[in-house]
């Protein structure tokens, strides 16, 4: 298979899955701040929380009908770029896109429409429990889609089947439970609530530069300075747990993340910076912290993390035994219906290991003509490209310890300071308001390219799962997704922006009197003509 097409491919996956989540994280925290505030609302009756729910719920529904419409591009692309893949491990990997689509999506996008058009037709209560169950919706779509995506990290669960040729379910609980998915899930949706927190502090921050919308501002930057600083430590913890599932289940890319060439004795230190040079296998002017690598990846001072060079040497092992497994393969097949029980039996004993003989169809059509060389190569091949893998981690981890610096000053300022804010800390607020999404799109990279050159980890390369399409195909739908999308994101942008300058339009005038009663009664003038304009809902 051409290499050229399989890179792009790649590319225009990777295109519009960055493009998609560029929606995705401020869905996922939005809708959760959102719900909060219209509980505050039920629970005080004061206008000012239904103001807010419906003026950040507006940004909410701009940004979450984008991310649907990029979202459902994605999944026909599993049968149009990918059409191996999908034959191949379609069984696993599409139960649960099924059940996003059938359960999460349904509920999510019918109580959309509920939560926009019923603050009329339903009870505060009502509506306060649609706006949960919008939600909730939105997170069930991150989960299932998470454990899809959990799977091919690591394949647990399944296995193949030597008579279908595919990889069939063996536990569906194993799958849903699957110890990489359940962690992606919990420190992906906890950096979507940071990205909204981030996001609401930033542009209430601007309210208060500009002296607008004041009450609206304040009350805003309380819940998400609160609310981001729980997300905020919540992702550190989180990521923390990805680190140490990853020295079980993904050993090749947290060595190249760490830019580990040899495995050093426990307790492993961790590489803070440096420059690692792949050709000569060695990190320049590398800065070490003692110990703490083994104390993150295997909470022990005695186990070994294995390096770069001691796991190419473990793939090219893997490789041989693939071999076997491969030619017991084709023995099978050629003798369908009357298959010799040791094949099966050779088979059985090394299948595990298939996959790493696939690796070597980049070099020759079949694995066991395949030279010493072409071995070796394959081998080399299982680490993927480490100096960007190392940068972005760390950059990724320093913009998330930032975050809970930025919402713990806020949160201070918000609790004890009376919600005085200096104004250099507001346009740093406001400046910060891309951030989580570079820190969100470096940790798909490290998910994703650092898993190369799997589609599905240890089972199936990527070189495989391409369709065969020429490269004209692929160009010219490249450049159309790419087109489509950026004006997709082009009108996102304008529309915040048009919403963001318009402010809070609704329920203005019972926001203004109730605020002006509320002012008097702290005066101790109740009798004040404010008092007397009708009572709000």
């Amino acid at each position: 298979m051409e290499i050229g097409l399989v890179e792009l491919s790649r590319l225009q996956f990777a295109m519009t899955a960055m493009y998609h989540f560029l929606f995705v994280p401020l869905t996922l925290g939005l809708s959760i701040l959102v719900a909060i505030m219209e509980t505050v609302y039920v629970m005080t009756n004061r206008p000012i929380w239904r103001q807010m729910t419906k003026f950040w719920g507006t940004l909410f529904g701009i940004n979450f009908v984008l991310g649907v419409a990029t979202g459902i591009t994605m999944e026909f692309q599993f049968g149009m770029n990918w059409s191996y893949y999908s034959h191949y491990v379609g069984d696993i990997f599409g139960a649960p896109l099924a059940i996003e689509g059938l359960m999460a999506f349904f509920l999510e996008a019918t109580f959309v429409g509920l939560f926009f058009f019923g603050w009329d037709k339903l009870s505060k209560v009502q509506h306060m429990v649609v706006a949960w169950l919008v939600a909730i919706g939105s997170n069930f779509s991150a989960l299932w889609i998470l454990i899809a995506n959990g799977w091919m990290q690591n394949p647990v669960g399944a296995e193949f089947n030597p008579d279908t040729m595919r990889m069939e379910m063996t536990s569906f609980f194993d799958v849903v439970f699957n110890q990489v998915a359940q962690a992606k899930f919990v420190h992906t949706v906890s950096a979507g609530y940071v990205t909204a927190a981030v996001f609401v502090l930033g542009v209430s921050a601007l309210y208060l530069i500009q002296d607008r919308h004041k009450d609206l501002a304040q009350r805003s930057i309380a819940v998400a300075s609160s609310f981001g600083l729980a997300a905020a430590l919540s992702v550190v913890v989180l990521g923390d747990e990805s680190g140490y599932s990853a020295s079980h289940t993904q050993k090749m890319k947290l060595a190249a993340i760490e830019a580990m060439w040899e495995t050093e004795p426990a307790p492993a230190s961790f590489t803070l910076i440096g420059l690692p040079d792949q050709e000569a296998r060695e990190t320049h002017y590398a800065v070490h912290v003692p110990w703490a690598m083994g104390l993150i990846g295997t909470r022990s001072l005695t186990q070994e993390i294995p390096g770069i060079n001691d796991l190419v040497a473990e793939a090219e092992d893997k490789i041989r035994r693939g071999i076997i497994a491969y030619d017991a393969l084709m023995m099978i097949r050629e003798n369908r219906g009357n298959v010799p029980s040791e094949a099966r039996f050779v088979f059985e004993q090394n299948s595990d290991d298939l996959g790493f003989a696939f690796l070597l169809k980049r070099y020759v059509e079949d694995p066991r003509d395949a030279t010493e060389e072409q071995i070796a190569q394959a081998a080399e091949d299982t680490v993927p490209g480490v100096f960007p893998l190392f940068w972005a981690f760390r950059l990724m981890v320093g913009l998330g310890f930032s975050f809970i610096a930025v919402m713990a000053y806020f949160f201070y300022r918000a609790s004890f300071k009376n919600m005085q804010f200096p104004r250099w800390s507001l346009y740093a607020a406001v400046a910060i308001i891309p951030t989580p999404w570079i820190a969100a799109e470096l940790g798909w990279f490290v998910a994703e390219f650092g898993r190369q050159p799997w589609t599905v980890d240890g089972v199936l390369p990527t070189a495989m799962s391409a369709s065969h399409l020429s490269i004209a195909d692929l160009l010219i739908t490249l450049a159309g997704f790419v087109l489509f999308y950026t004006v997709l994101f082009v009108i996102e942008i304008r529309l915040m922006v048009k919403y963001i300058r318009k402010g809070p339009f609704q329920d203005v005038e019972e926001t203004k009197q109730w605020q002006a009663r509320h002012e008097a009664r702290l005066r101790g003038f109740p009798n004040e003509p404010a008092a007397s304009t009708t009572p709000a809902e």
